[in-house]
């Protein structure tokens, strides 16, 4: 008896040495886990969130779901993006804003609401700017885009790639427009943007500045007559059920947008995924631009199909001659001249 009761009390105490064994073998894990975080791997799940303010089918929203896919492909599932639109997490100006503050991740926007951090970029906000899309590519994906980015990247926020959102052009409830008397007296919705807002009063229209969720229901009560979009803007809104019967391509500006990154977020990723993300979100500008020409046209159709007129033909010279008078308000003269005479 004395025997097996000896016995029993040696297991008892290998149990316990094997528990304390199986303790101290997880504490060397975590010590290992720590360790390695420096050298990249550090198990941890990274979640971004990207923004933006247009609809779910628009080429901002699918151009992030690309760059979602590949980053977790890429990283093994060690970084997710996470994308937001209908300004679900803000509007653009706010999201903006958040990136500068390290509260938001990723950002597709157009430059107006940048510039409050970055005056510089007003400069592209400048009607007839750019003789053609291909002019405007080839500049931003120069030395001045360049320069434009280092100047992002000041205030906070990193850009990736250049996008847009197509040429803007004028719809309106009242009549064809084919030349600037036709807009004579037309009360028209614009961004919140002064060199926007005075081009418009060089035209004789009244124009009245807005967001873009109150502009749709101005249109709809018709407490405004007119606004300004790309094509694409006014077939995923519907603006035919918004009193728009006629656009006009005018094309007076090519709208700029812009995919970016916080800078604290790039710095709180390690080297090895930030990496990653840069280089994947370096690649959807171009992307999303092919898809934008190709919407482009599909949205002016969509919009015939339900009734809008849309005037084609149209001569933007007489256009481009009366707004020229807003160029001498441009803060940065030197870039916009640059900008010109890179086209000469």
């Amino acid at each position: 008896m004395k025997k097996n009761w000896t016995l029993f009390l040696m297991i008892i105490g290998m149990l316990v040495l094997a528990a304390c064994s199986s303790g101290g073998s997880g504490g060397d894990t975590e010590e290992d886990s720590d360790s390695g975080s420096s050298g990249g791997d550090d198990g941890e799940v990274y979640v971004l969130q990207a923004g933006h303010s247009l609809p779910d089918d628009h080429p901002y929203h699918l151009g992030f779901l690309e760059m979602a896919e590949k980053v977790e492909e890429r990283t093994d599932g060690r970084v997710k993006i996470e994308v937001f639109p209908f300004s679900e997490i803000g509007a653009e100006r706010e999201l903006t804003e958040g990136m500068t503050l390290g509260t938001v991740d990723l950002v597709v926007s157009s430059t107006a609401p940048v510039t409050n951090f970055v005056p510089e970029l007003a400069v592209l906000d400048v009607p007839f700017l750019f003789n053609d899309r291909e002019s405007a590519v080839e500049i931003l994906e120069g030395e001045i885009g360049d320069e434009l980015f280092a100047a992002m990247e000041e205030q906070g926020i990193i850009g990736l790639s250049w996008a847009e959102n197509g040429y803007r052009h004028v719809t309106n409830a009242i009549r064809p427009i084919e030349k600037p008397e036709d807009l004579e007296g037309l009360k028209i919705r614009v961004q919140e943007n002064e060199i926007h807002l005075a081009a418009f009063e060089a035209l004789g229209t009244q124009p009245t500045p807005m967001a873009w969720t109150e502009a749709l229901t101005a249109l709809q009560q018709g407490v405004v007559d007119a606004q300004e979009n790309p094509a694409i803007v006014a077939d995923q809104y519907k603006l035919y059920d918004s009193n728009q019967k006629y656009m006009t391509l005018t094309g007076h500006v090519y709208s700029v947008a812009i995919y970016m990154m916080s800078k604290d977020t790039y710095e709180r990723l390690p080297e090895d995924l930030r990496d990653i993300v840069v280089e994947e979100g370096q690649k959807i500008g171009a992307m999303e631009r092919d898809m934008i020409v190709e919407m482009e046209q599909e949205s002016i159709q969509t919009l015939k199909d339900n009734g809008v007129e849309i005037i084609e033909e149209v001569d933007p010279a007489p256009f481009q001659e009366i707004v020229s008078s807003v160029y001498d308000m441009v803060e940065h003269q030197d870039l916009l001249q640059r900008i010109l005479d890179a086209q000469k």
